[in-house]
């Protein structure tokens, strides 16, 4: 039997198809393309509109090429009441997985048509089917707070940490198989065990004593609920100096109309606290342009607390009215000109952040993994991967090395490129 795996949307849904992927191996399963699959599992997207409109795209593109497979659709679309009964219908659905049942999505696949599946499992799980040296570890699911533009946690209801037990077994069967880094991602990291007795700091200290696992990020932390003593940890060099921090927006008054728990006093301070724990940290965030009611002034405001806390990356979204959110129902909706207007000009700032967050690397010497090793236009293998602190870095391979592969680890001396997304190495 073969499955195909795809997934829309954030690092969250990555996680659970990796752990998909090896639960599928271990009935006996192949892992394929789409044309050939005799299951598509599809995990959906809801965070805007136009996450809706690919995810229903990607529905329909999945049943075209493949009629007679069995098709499986879960994720954030699937959980809400967007994903009409009829609609699926009438692409062919055979099986809807609510978020709170994904846990057991391969056990309910494997019973969809018991006849067809495989008799016996086999003992090869191994998550480089898919060609990866970095695994995401799904930590805990759901949030406790509304943001005023969130879905998601509609989508995915509350808060459920998963035992720091189960993901210890989880990284350290993954470190056997020769994985080298670990992403600890949720919808609400820093909210972890807050429903069973533990808490985030005691499950990074259990994850840095009971396992071997090399490099252990964090994928998107919300800039509240972090625990005392959680930048002290960074001091451990397996905890790589680079976080993901979604800020939303530079306003004060756009933080308050978005129901965040955060100002910009408490993200300064944070990121204040962040850099002097840490050598070299790298922060990179979310902004979201256009939220109903948003000035000129409050954007402007965004701009220049954006360039004072000298990100090194900007993830930038135009605000989506999204039904069943506090912030439908919001006065003073900004239209789609001054939205485009306003992203281009938090694009060209963040190119020129990155640009400078890039050329204060110039000159270090730093351990990169490399992820793969591909051949340029002309003829010269390029290795590629990323710094601790999350650059992405090219390294000519000369014919003679034997150093420079896939899936090692090699420190390199990192050159700044003008205008380039990414830094130059060489060994």
């Amino acid at each position: 039997m073969r499955v195909h795996l795809q997934s829309l949307g954030c690092r969250l849904n990555e996680a659970e198809l990796e752990t998909w992927s090896r639960q599928f191996q271990s009935r006996g399963y192949q892992l394929g393309d789409a044309d050939n699959a005799d299951v598509l599992v599809l995990n959906t997207c809801a965070v805007t509109a136009e996450a809706v409109r690919k995810s229903r795209q990607n529905l329909r593109r999945l049943r075209r090429s493949n009629p007679l497979a069995k098709l499986v659709i879960t994720g954030c679309y699937a959980s809400l009441d967007e994903a009409q009964p009829d609609e699926l219908a009438e692409h062919g659905v055979d099986l809807l997985v609510h978020n709170r049942d994904k846990r057991d999505l391969v056990e309910r696949v494997f019973q969809l048509d018991a006849a067809l599946m495989p008799q016996a499992a086999t003992r090869d799980n191994s998550v480089f089917t898919r060609s990866r040296q970095r695994a995401f570890i799904k930590i805990q699911d759901g949030c406790r707070y509304r943001c005023a533009f969130c879905i998601v946690t509609v989508a995915r209801g509350d808060e459920v940490s998963r035992p720091v037990a189960e993901i210890i077994d989880e990284i350290n069967a993954l470190a056997e198989q020769g994985v080298r880094e670990v992403v600890l991602t949720g919808v609400h990291v820093g909210g972890y065990g807050g429903d069973i007795g533990a808490s985030l700091l005691q499950l990074v200290q259990a994850v840095l004593h009971d396992t071997d696992i090399e490099r252990i990020r964090f994928a998107s932390v919300e800039p509240w609920d972090l625990p005392d003593g959680f930048w002290a940890l960074f001091s451990n060099p397996r905890l790589m100096p680079h976080v993901h921090l979604p800020l939303q927006s530079g306003a004060d008054s756009v933080l308050r109309r978005m129901s965040r728990r955060t100002r910009r006093a408490d993200f300064s301070q944070l990121m204040e606290q962040a850099q002097r724990y840490i050598p070299g940290f790298n922060a990179t965030t979310d902004l979201i342009v256009g939220f109903p009611g948003e000035t000129d002034d409050e954007f402007a405001q965004t701009l220049e607390f954006t360039e004072a806390m000298g990100f090194g990356h900007l993830h930038i979204f135009s605000y989506s009215r999204r039904a069943g959110t506090k912030a439908e129902r919001l006065p003073d909706q900004i239209s789609k000109a001054v939205k485009s207007q306003r992203s281009r000009a938090l694009h060209d700032l963040g190119q020129r952040l990155k640009h400078q967050f890039l050329a204060r690397q110039d000159g270090r010497n730093v351990p990169v993994l490399w992820e793969r090793i591909e051949v340029d236009a002309q003829g010269q293998r390029i290795a590629k991967g990323y710094t601790p602190n999350y650059a992405r870095v090219h390294c000519p391979v000369p014919h003679t090395t034997t150093t420079l592969q896939e899936n090692h680890i090699d420190t390199v001396t990192l050159r700044a490129i003008a205008h380039a997304d990414h830094l130059q190495a060489h060994l």
